[in-house]
């Protein structure tokens, strides 16, 4: 896939900054969207209570661009159930630990995704072993040494190409994923 996530859908569930609440401050979806969209990503997210507008007005405020631009909408799309943002997405991105997110049909929605399917846990709520069962390739961000850079690394594996520890490491610090499970 030419080692880019440019035109790939990422499925984000989960926008609060933690289950049971609507309140988006500090959340770190906003940095993890923010990074897929810099990277030319189609970004479909989906959390049960936050509402699309906040969503969109976070998403400006974030990023410095003005509310009522719609510049985001182009490349954002807030989905009504897990289901609808993950169909036809090359990866899953767990930014909220939604006990929901625990009890999915994981298998259901891996026939629905593009192959090789991905699955970014920044929550540490899945079943790995589960999940690679079924045949996601999955990443417990958090859970060391899986995966340092999780956008560097499905750039590469889209474009099936091996993670090297020298990339990995010079990216270390900057990766705003790494701090997903705390």
């Amino acid at each position: 896939m030419f080692n880019t996530v440019s035109g790939k859908k990422i499925a984000i569930l989960g926008f609060a900054f933690k289950k049971d609440t609507g309140d988006t401050r500090e959340t770190p979806a906003l940095t993890v969207v923010d990074r897929l969209l810099e990277e030319g990503a189609q970004v479909a997210i989906y959390d049960p209570i936050v509402e699309p507008a906040t969503i969109f007005r976070d998403l400006d405020r974030h990023t410095g661009r003005r509310p009522s631009s719609g510049q985001h909408q182009v490349s954002v799309q807030v989905c009504k159930s897990a289901q609808e943002a993950t169909r036809s997405a090359h990866a899953i991105v767990i930014c909220t630990e939604w006990d929901q997110f625990r009890q999915l049909d994981y298998a259901a929605i891996y026939e629905a995704m593009e192959k090789p399917a991905f699955l970014f846990d920044g929550r540490l709520i899945v079943d790995e072993p589960g999940l690679r069962a079924i045949g996601f390739q999955v990443f417990s961000i958090g859970k060391a040494p899986t995966c340092p850079d999780p956008i560097a690394h499905l750039k590469q594996q889209l474009n099936g190409q091996k993670s090297t520890s020298s990339q990995s490491s010079s990216r270390r610090a900057e990766s705003p994923l790494i701090d997903l499970a705390n």
